[in-house]
């Protein structure tokens, strides 16, 4: 397995240096091989009227899905950046925790291609799907 990062030491470098996915509760649950599976806790303030998940917080749990995956490939990937982000919300999610299923599609010297599915737990069928594309620093493309 091609791992260079364990979910407990993302997640401490996160809540550490991400306000944000400290505010959302983000858990990395697994990482390794391009994939990475993360979870958002349900909170009531996250959701919009109509009482759905925001599309922020499903857009953030991704993005985040996606960074997990490109660390868990190559240690420079820490300093790597979102450049593309396309969502297709698929259908509405109310009152369970989310989870993203991210994985590697095409890993490069200076970008990976990703994608995401993300799933209300116990539930078969997407919330939605994300496709993204990350960069590596011009100085720390990899070998």
């Amino acid at each position: 397995m091609i791992r260079h990062t364990t979910p407990d030491a993302f997640n401490e470098m996160m809540h550490r240096e991400s306000p944000l996915a400290a505010w959302l509760g983000l858990s990395l649950e697994e990482v390794g091989n391009g994939r990475a599976l993360m979870r958002a806790p349900f909170r009531q303030e996250l959701l919009r009227p109509g009482g759905v998940v925001n599309g922020p917080v499903i857009m953030a749990l991704a993005d985040y899905a996606m960074y997990a995956a490109v660390v868990g490939l190559d240690p420079n990937g820490a300093r790597s950046v979102t450049t593309n982000m396309n969502t297709h919300f698929l259908r509405k999610t109310t009152g369970k925790d989310l989870l993203a299923e991210a994985r590697a599609l095409r890993a490069g010297r200076s970008q990976v291609v990703l994608d995401v599915l993300i799933r209300a737990d116990g539930e078969v069928a997407p919330v939605a799907h994300v496709s993204g594309t990350y960069v590596y620093p011009a100085t720390e493309a990899r070998q």
